[in-house]
C-alpha cells in the first residue's frame, strides 16, 4: 500500500511543466502529457475495431493526463491494441516521484529553469497526504 501523491507534489509538477513550456514554446499540458507518456502509468488493451474510436474518446475525456494511443501490430483479428495512460491524479507516491524526477531532469537539461533544492524535493516527495 502506498499513499496517493501530495497536493504539493502535484502543484510542483504543474509549475515545472509551465516553466518548461515557456522555455520551449509549447503548452504546459503538452509538456505534462509528454512526461506521462515517458514515465507514466499505462495499460495496454485489445479492443474490437468498431468500439475503438468510442473507447478512446471516452478515455480521453477523463482529464489531461488520460489519453489513449493505438499501437501497431495487434495480433487479434478485427481488434486494435490501445495503450491507455492514466493521469497523475491516481498516482501513488512512487509513481508521482518518478514523474517529478523526470520533469526535473528535463528542466535541468534545458537550463535556466530554477528547481527546488534537492532536500526540499525529497521532503515534498516524502510528505505525502491522503487525497480524498
Amino acid at each position: 500500500f502506498r499513499k496517493k501523491r501530495s497536493l504539493d507534489a502535484n502543484a510542483y509538477c504543474w509549475v515545472l511543466c509551465d516553466k518548461i513550456a515557456q522555455a520551449v514554446g509549447t503548452t504546459k499540458e503538452e509538456v505534462y502529457k509528454s512526461h506521462i507518456r515517458d514515465v507514466g502509468v499505462f495499460t495496454d488493451i485489445c479492443i474490437a475495431e468498431q468500439a475503438t474510436d468510442f473507447y478512446v474518446d471516452m478515455w480521453n475525456k477523463k482529464g489531461i493526463g488520460w489519453f489513449a494511443e493505438e499501437l501497431p501490430n495487434c495480433k487479434v483479428p478485427r481488434c486494435r491494441k490501445i495503450r491507455t495512460y492514466y493521469g497523475s491524479s491516481v498516482y501513488d507516491t512512487a509513481e508521482m516521484a518518478r514523474l517529478i524526477d523526470n520533469i526535473i531532469y528535463e528542466a535541468k537539461q534545458i537550463g535556466g529553469i530554477e528547481t527546488l533544492p534537492p532536500d526540499e524535493i525529497e521532503r515534498m516527495k516524502n510528505t505525502w497526504q491522503d487525497i480524498k
